[in-house]
């Protein structure tokens, strides 16, 4: 196979850049505070990007594939990943932003602990609007290392200069 003729052992598949296309790379519920409306709705991007993993998978199939794209499952991600894995769409599933705000959640998984669901990522968008006003990317809302930070403080200015800014561009 040519991939191991060039020395690819694996391939994570993404799509497009969460800091200019949010609604690829990160869909969520509502726009970031400085983004923009997603032009579909999340999951038909989600459902783009899986049927895109499982056709390469099938193509190749002897070159490991990361999926991504499950973040905005929520709740509903292990049951998703685990189907995608067991039916060959995908090899292993790429946690993202998940792991910002449940960082655990694959040795929870593992072990067979519950699910703190309150921990998924809800698709705030901080953690890209952060890095995009030069601050470090993290679940501000979730993780309370990042909700007590003075970096919460900056992110809250921030949001609300975005917002009167958008205000006056659209008066």
């Amino acid at each position: 196979m040519l991939h191991r003729e060039l020395g690819v052992e694996l391939v994570n598949l993404s799509a497009g850049s969460p800091y200019y296309n949010p609604h690829i790379e990160r869909p969520a519920y509502s726009a970031p505070s400085d983004g923009y409306d997603p032009p579909e709705d999340p999951l038909i991007g989600c459902a783009r990007q899986m049927q895109a993993v499982r056709e390469i998978k099938q193509a190749i199939p002897g070159l490991p594939i990361v999926g991504s794209a499950y973040s905005y499952f929520q709740d509903f991600l292990p049951h998703i990943a685990q189907a995608t894995v067991r039916d060959n769409w995908t090899d292993f599933v790429g946690l993202g932003r998940t792991v910002l705000s449940y960082w655990n959640l694959p040795a929870d998984l593992l072990e067979g602990r519950p699910l703190r669901t309150k921990s998924f990522c809800r698709t705030f968008s901080d953690c890209t609007t952060a890095p995009r006003n030069g601050l470090p990317s993290g679940c501000y809302p979730l993780d309370e290392y990042y909700k007590k930070s003075p970096q919460m403080v900056q992110l809250r200015i921030a949001r609300a200069a975005q917002r009167t800014s958008g205000q006056e561009n659209a008066a």
